[in-house]
């Protein structure tokens, strides 16, 4: 299980996208393995590819952390045939 704790009010709406079904915020989760207060990642709020190529970031929203069992990743493209 991961726990993911989000600042909601520093989320930026302006990048927010219009979906089939709503309104779409993109999260970003970026391993942190030496934190110091125990957390797995970090949580940044996507942006668009424009935005991106323009230089801009979003913001940071908060931390995650695994516990329980460790979260399994898939197979590689090579383990997969």
């Amino acid at each position: 299980m991961i726990s993911v704790s989000v600042n909601v009010s520093k989320i930026d709406k302006s990048h927010f996208y219009e979906g089939k079904n709503g309104k779409i915020l993109n999260l970003i989760l970026w391993e942190t393995p030496n934190d110091k207060f125990g957390n797995a990642y970090r949580v940044d709020q996507g942006v668009s590819k424009e935005a991106r190529l323009k230089g801009i970031k979003g913001p940071i929203l908060g931390n995650a952390k695994v516990f329980g069992q460790a979260a399994t990743s898939a197979p590689s493209s090579e383990e997969a045939f």
